[in-house]
C-alpha cells in the first residue's frame, strides 16, 4: 500500500497517479486517507498529553501522603483514575484510526511511474520490442497490425494435442471440471521439459530456486496483495481458512515478511517452480479454449528484493531474462509497457510479453514482468538496514519465467511440420526427442 509519507507530502502526484490508473475518486481517497491519519495522530497527541498528566499526578500522590494531606492524597488518586479511563478511550480511538486507516490504504491502488503510458484498456499499451520488425514510439495495440507472414494452414493446439495424443481435456473434465486439463505421453515429457529448461535458465541467471508451499495463509495473501482485492479470484479452504496461490509470488516474496534485511544482501534473486490455482470466473468463449485460459497451470516464477536506487535496473535484468527465453525457443514475440488503465493493482509499471499463434491468428500473454516499488514491502514490512543504519522499504519485483499453457499451444501450432512438430534445438536436450509424431 501507498506509505502515509508518500501521500502527505506528495499528494498531488500521488493523485495524478491514480488518475492515471483511472482509480475513479482518487482526490477523495486520498483526502479521506489524510484526515483519518489526522485523527489518529491527534488521539496519539492527547493521549500521550494524558498519560503524562495521569504519571505526573501519580508521582504526587506519595508526596501527598507522607506529608499526611491524606484528602489531598485521595483527590490525586481519583483524577489518576479518571485520566486512566481517558487514556484507554483514547487508546481505543487510535487503535480503530490505525484499523480504518489500513483498510482504507488497501483500496487504494499503488501509482504508475512516469514512463507509464496514459490510456484506459489493452488497446492503448505501447508495443515497445518485437522479433517481428522495428517498434516506433507511437505503435500501440490498437494500431499494431505486424504478424509472421505464412500462408500455410495451421491447427489450433487443441487439434493436435488430440492428433498426437498429447492433452485429454475431456478426461480433465471428468476428473475435476473444464480447465483442468490432463497431460499424456509426450505432453507431459513437453510440459516436465520447459519446467526444467527454464528453472536450468534461471539459475545460470543467478536466481535461487525455492520449493514453496502452494497453499498460504490471508497474511500472505495480503501481503503481496492478492487480498483484499482478488479473493473472488482464489480457491479458499474455508475450513482452514487457507488459499491456493495463484502464483508463485506469493510464499516466495513472503519469505521476506516482517524481515529487516542488510543491504550487502541486495538485491535478492529466487525463482520457484509451482502450480498456479486460478477461479477466473466469468471467463468463456473462443479465447479460453483448450489451453488459453486454465484454473490449474504450471509456472516458473522470478522474484527479486532490492533496494529503490537498483530496483529499476533489476527490472531491466527481469525483461532480458523472460526475453532470452523466448528467443531461445524461437517464438515470435513482441514486448508491451501497460498504460495506466490496464496495469494491475499493485503494479507500478509491467511490461506484458507475447507470442503469436498462427492457428488461432492472434496474441498470446505468456509473461507479466512488474516493479511494485515500495507497494508490497509496504504491506509486508520488508525493510533493509542501510551503511548508514537506516531502515526503509525494500522494492519488490516479479515475473513470469514463464507460465507454460499458452508457451505449449505456441510450440505446438507454430512449429507444426509435415514430419510433425518440431521442438526447438534449446529444448531438445531436456524433451530427448526432436519431433512430436
Amino acid at each position: 500500500m501507498l506509505t502515509l509519507k508518500l501521500i502527505t507530502e506528495e499528494t498531488d502526484r500521488v493523485v495524478k497517479g491514480l488518475e492515471k490508473k483511472q482509480f475513479k475518486g482518487a482526490r477523495e481517497a486520498i483526502d479521506k486517507a489524510i484526515a483519518i491519519d489526522k485523527a489518529r495522530r491527534e488521539a496519539q497527541t492527547e493521549l500521550d498529553a494524558t498519560l503524562a498528566k495521569s504519571k505526573q499526578y501519580a508521582a504526587e500522590i506519595g508526596k501527598l501522603m507522607k506529608a499526611g494531606d491524606k484528602a489531598a492524597a485521595e483527590n490525586a488518586k481519583q483524577e489518576v483514575a479518571a485520566l486512566k479511563t481517558k487514556a484507554a478511550e483514547l487508546e481505543q480511538k487510535k487503535a480503530d484510526a490505525e484499523k480504518e486507516l489500513t483498510a482504507h490504504l488497501c483500496t487504494i491502488p499503488n501509482i504508475p511511474y512516469d514512463e507509464v503510458p496514459e490510456g484506459t484498456c489493452a488497446e492503448d499499451n505501447q508495443v515497445v520490442k518485437s522479433s517481428l520488425r522495428e517498434c516506433k514510439p507511437t505503435d500501440t495495440v490498437g494500431n499494431w497490425d505486424t504478424v509472421p507472414a505464412n500462408g500455410e494452414a495451421k491447427l489450433p493446439h487443441w487439434e493436435l494435442a488430440k492428433k498426437y495424443n498429447l492433452i485429454d481435456f475431456d478426461l480433465g473434465v471428468k476428473i475435476t471440471g473444464a480447465g483442468f486439463p490432463v497431460y499424456v505421453g509426450k505432453g507431459a515429457q513437453l510440459q516436465r521439459a520447459l519446467i526444467n529448461f527454464f528453472l536450468a535458465e534461471a539459475n545460470k541467471a543467478g536466481y535461487t530456486e525455492i520449493m514453496p508451499p502452494t497453499v498460504v495463509n490471508a497474511a500472505s495473501g495480503y501481503g503481496t496483495g492478492q487480498l483484499p482485492d482478488k479473493e473472488g479470484q482464489m480457491y479458499h479452504c474455508e475450513v482452514d481458512d487457507l488459499y491456493l496461490i495463484p502464483t508463485a509470488e506469493v510464499p516466495v516474496t513472503n519469505i521476506y515478511r516482517d524481515v529487516i534485511l542488510d543491504e550487502k544482501q541486495l538485491p535478492i534473486k529466487n525463482c520457484a517452480y509451482t502450480q498456479c490455482f486460478r477461479r477466473e470466473a466469468g471467463s468463456y468463449g473462443k479465447d479460453v479454449r483448450g489451453l488459453n485460459r486454465l484454473h490449474e497451470f504450471s509456472k516458473i516464477e522470478i522474484v527479486r528484493i532490492d533496494t529503490p536506487e537498483h530496483s529499476k535496473e533489476s527490472h531491466k535484468e527481469m525483461l532480458e531474462h523472460v526475453e532470452g527465453l523466448l528467443q531461445k525457443l524461437e517464438l515470435p514475440y513482441r514486448i508491451l509497457r501497460l498504460c495506466g488503465g490496464d496495469q494491475s493493482f499493485t503494479s507500478a509499471i509491467c511490461y506484458d510479453f507475447e507470442v503469436y499463434s498462427e492457428a488461432q491468428g492472434r496474441w498470446l500473454e505468456v509473461s507479466s514482468v512488474s516493479n511494485f516499488d515500495t507497494y508490497q514491502a509496504n504491506r509486508l514490512k520488508c525493510r533493509y538496514r542501510g551503511a548508514d543504519k537506516k531502515v526503509q522499504l525494500c522494492h519488490t519485483l516479479n515475473g513470469s519465467a514463464l507460465a507454460l499453457p499458452r508457451i505449449v499451444a505456441s510450440i505446438l501450432e507454430n512449429f507444426q511440420t509435415e514430419k510433425g512438430i518440431r521442438m526447438p534445438k534449446a529444448l531438445v536436450p531436456y524433451t530427448g526427442f526432436e519431433y512430436i509424431d
